[in-house]
């Protein structure tokens, strides 16, 4: 028999990082054009990436499926006014307005959790149940479930990348 050597194990000390927010966003192909739509979305991203905004300490990307593609990435950051900050402007506010006019065949997803407590997700055009809504109920989002920040119970939200009132 061969003698094998012990797993290696090792944790994390989270203890620097009080405020962190861990999000999953996904996005799923449903039809042919949303095959476009997902190069274009995973460039911008790319871009927005590598400008390195102030607060996101980690950028990881994932694959669920090949077919039908449904890509994620999983993104660590200092604090959740980071993440918002970060949403409001530049290339993910405009990607975000884009989206929400036109999902042009694909599904979005996020699911946002909080060191200091709360979880929160969405699912705009998603073709069946994944992530938290495969098994919790589920409710639209609007009114007081209309933002993030409001659905992970950490107060009021600055103004919204999209008003809700757009939609």
């Amino acid at each position: 028999m061969t003698k094998t050597a012990p797993v290696s194990r090792i944790t994390v000390d989270l203890s620097a990082y009080p405020d962190l927010v861990v999000i999953y966003l996904g996005m799923k192909v449903r039809s042919f054009n949303g095959l476009g739509a997902l190069a274009r979305t995973g460039r911008q991203i790319g871009q927005a990436v590598a400008a390195r905004p102030d607060g996101l300490l980690r950028h990881e990307y994932m694959l669920f499926a090949l077919f039908p593609a449904h890509l994620a990435m999983r993104q660590y950051w200092r604090d959740l006014d980071s993440l918002e900050r970060w949403t409001r402007e530049g290339l993910h506010r405009g990607w975000w307005v884009n989206f929400l006019k036109d999902s042009e065949g694909t599904g979005f997803w996020h699911e946002t959790y909080r060191m200091k407590g709360g979880v929160e997700a969405i699912y705009d055009d998603v073709d069946r149940p994944l992530g938290l809504s495969a098994f919790a109920p589920t409710a639209p989002a609007k009114g007081p479930m209309f933002s993030a920040r409001a659905r992970l119970g950490a107060g009021q939200a600055p103004a919204a990348p999209v008003e809700e009132q757009a939609l």
